[in-house]
């Protein structure tokens, strides 16, 4: 049943002047721009992570598997598609700005990155502390919502600050996903593990700022994912070297989640010091 607005004009009904529209017609699908269909590539890679991480690790583990191989290649592959879920996010931003993004395309994006960056590595970490030797499942389900936490937290508020163009505040979630899967790769200590993936956490929410990945930047993160899926290929095949290779990349990974926040404080102090000299040079005089 339609409803006609009581002071609509005789003669008018709804959708008659929207006939030159083409648009309006149109299925969803067709309203999505290039860039919003990358997001959802995203999200899609995020869901098959959380997939391989339940099909190749943690049913096996429940069965009583001692499989050691298929796990391997499921992390990998989860980890894999968490890295193209990061190729994705870094591109669809690109696309965005060079063509056009559908009204939707921020609520997509930050969807998409809850799954991705939030759930899946989330989950990775779960299904960590049920499998592994040294690890404590309750202990590690915490750990597991710290995450997951942080991302919500992160995201939240990068819908409602405005910064600086060409800065994130705090670690972006893609970074913070990538170090905490290679926290778990590194297969540290359970204490060490667990106080590493919470400090990631706390950096995701923290006021470090973070450059946004554009450019020469954009191109390094590109060839360093494509580096890191080269290295878990190895891993997961058992080359020859595989399991040092990986443990080299994931160590890399954690050096720079932890040497970028000291370079962003460090220069920070200096331009507080040098705005302090110049206020004091102004007085003088």
């Amino acid at each position: 049943m339609t409803v006609l607005d009581p002071d609509t004009p005789t003669g008018w009904a709804p959708g008659a002047d929207d006939e030159d529209d083409p648009t309006e017609d149109m299925p969803l699908s067709m309203r999505l721009s290039i860039a919003d269909t990358l997001t959802l590539g995203n999200a899609t890679c995020g869901f098959m992570a959380v997939y391989f991480t339940t099909t190749g690790i943690l049913i096996p583990h429940l069965m009583g598997s001692d499989e050691s191989g298929m796990a391997r290649h499921s992390a990998a592959t989860a980890v894999i598609l968490m890295l193209c879920a990061a190729v994705f996010d870094l591109f669809d931003g690109l696309v965005a700005r060079k063509l056009r993004s559908s009204p939707m395309g921020a609520e997509l994006d930050n969807l998409s990155d809850l799954i991705s960056f939030g759930l899946a590595p989330a989950y990775f970490v779960l299904v960590y502390g049920m499998v592994a030797d040294d690890a404590h499942q309750r202990v590690a389900a915490v750990g597991a919502i710290v995450v997951l936490l942080a991302v919500v937290l992160r995201l939240a508020r990068f819908s409602c600050v405005t910064l600086k163009d060409g800065t994130f505040q705090g670690m972006p979630s893609p970074f913070g996903a990538l170090t905490v899967v290679s926290i778990v790769l590194l297969e540290l200590p359970f204490v060490a593990t667990l106080l590493a993936i919470v400090g990631t956490a706390w950096l995701m929410v923290s006021r470090v700022e973070y450059p946004k990945p554009r450019g020469p930047l954009a191109v390094a993160m590109l060839s360093w994912i494509v580096a890191a899926m080269g290295l878990l290929a190895a891993w997961a095949f058992d080359a020859p070297g595989g399991q040092l290779l990986l443990q080299t990349g994931c160590a890399l990974q954690l050096v720079l989640g932890a040497v970028i926040p000291l370079f962003a404080t460090a220069r920070r102090v200096n331009n507080f010091r040098g705005n302090r000299r110049d206020a004091r040079a102004a007085q003088l005089p």
